[in-house]
């Protein structure tokens, strides 16, 4: 395994923050545009939900692989076969023009960038010493948000001058130099994170999910993400619709709005990921750290439903920011959690499992969003959900995990199979 410098480790690491915004802007492309998308193919509140819910499903089930695909792939191979692959199916979306074909190109870009999650979580873990884990971890969550901070600001102006289409070819084409970049600067590079054919009890581990799901710690992070990112996608797609529904914004007028709500999801990243390192530096545990940030952060999204009798978009947009603050917070601390309870040949499956489960939280509110919106029953339903969905999470892992230790042969700890 080649040694890294402090220089190759930062670059590297700086190349998968960007790879996370590219990720955020190629989603997030139909939710700014979805007025004027809408408009033009006349989709339905309902039809807008049904499209969100392939995207999210068809990510659910391809995260059922891809850490699979990640531990065998290893991260010099996974990150731009990731990027590059979900940015072609970013770029069809160009030439889309049925419903039917929209729902094609969401399945393609949600089964292609479902990637994106294990293949960020393995390199951090891989190029990262333990101490600054939850660190980069919030780095990579902040980064992250900051394609979604773009997107509002950058999209609808430049679909303004080249039209909706000409948005998705553009941002594809910038994945796809991504990949090309990561893959000359990896050159000659053994990372050594990956799952050996040749060695028959890594690659039975690397195939096998059956341990995986025999054990509690699994099902605790699912549930958790499950419950967690409901809220999460939940703001992802609809807020735009939101901000014209309560307060009549289109196009570039949402751009301010949102890159505030959406400035406080990097906040809480940075702050979720600092805090946890500084807390242990000072000798807290990893139970006390893990749990006191994700009490915190379910705290602080309580007052949710309160936005709705806000009367100035600014005002709104502040108050979701403090709600997407304290859900980055909650989210790095999960992620850290799962580097707490796996091994690094292991940390792209249980990743995945946890993804996969937040797809399916993800999937079902989004859907459940069109319809009750088609119903004319408002938001009201929706954010009372998301107030109370972080303390549900926390109760379950507290019942699941009563105590969070580092395991064996965790990046956290000294080697431990998920049995």
């Amino acid at each position: 395994m080649a040694t890294l410098s402090p220089r190759q480790r930062w670059f590297l690491f700086a190349l998968v923050l960007t790879a996370g915004v590219l990720n955020y802007v190629d989603r997030q492309i139909i939710a700014v545009l979805k007025p004027t998308i809408a408009a033009e193919l006349g989709w339905s509140d309902d039809d807008y939900g049904s499209l969100a819910a392939w995207f999210q499903g068809a990510a659910a089930v391809a995260l059922i692989f891809t850490g699979w695909i990640v531990d065998r792939l290893g991260i010099k191979w996974a990150n731009p076969i990731g990027v590059i692959l979900w940015s072609f199916a970013a770029i069809a979306h160009g030439w889309a023009r049925t419903f039917g074909q929209f729902v094609a190109v969401r399945v393609a870009l949600g089964a292609t960038e479902a990637m994106g999650t294990p293949s960020a979580a393995k390199t951090i873990a891989t190029i990262l010493p333990p101490h600054q884990r939850s660190l980069g971890f919030g780095l990579s969550n902040a980064l992250s948000s900051a394609g979604a901070i773009l997107a509002p600001l950058a999209i609808p102006a430049f679909a303004l001058a080249w039209g909706w289409r000409g948005a998705f070819v553009a941002a594809g084409l910038v994945g796809v130099v991504w990949g090309l970049l990561w893959i000359a600067v990896t050159r000659g590079i053994d990372f050594g994170d990956r799952a050996s054919a040749g060695d028959q009890t890594t690659n039975q581990a690397s195939i096998d999910y059956g341990p995986l799901l025999k054990d509690r710690r699994t099902y605790a992070v699912g549930m958790a993400k499950v419950l967690s990112d409901s809220t999460w996608w939940l703001m992802l797609f609809w807020l735009p619709d939101f901000f014209n529904r309560q307060f009549g914004l289109t196009g570039t007028e949402l751009g301010a709005p949102l890159a505030i709500a959406y400035t406080g999801s990097a906040i809480g990243s940075l702050l979720g990921g600092g805090t946890q390192t500084r807390l242990l530096s000072l000798g807290w545990s990893v139970n006390r750290v893990r749990k006191t940030v994700m009490l915190c952060s379910a705290l602080l999204v309580l007052p949710l439903p309160l936005v709705l009798n806000i009367n100035n978009a600014t005002a709104a947009a502040l108050m979701i920011a403090v709600v997407l603050a304290a859900h980055q917070g909650f989210s790095t601390s999960l992620f850290a959690l799962i580097t707490d309870v796996a091994p690094v040949t292991k940390v792209g499956r249980l990743t995945s499992f946890g993804s996969f489960s937040g797809n399916i939280g993800g999937m079902i509110i989004v859907k459940i969003a069109g319809m009750i919106l088609a119903a004319g029953l408002g938001y009201l339903p929706l954010l009372s959900f998301a107030a109370v969905s972080y303390l549900l999470a926390l109760g379950w892992i507290q019942l699941l995990l009563p105590v969070i230790r580092p395991v064996e042969g965790s990046p956290a700890g000294p080697t431990f199979a998920l049995h």
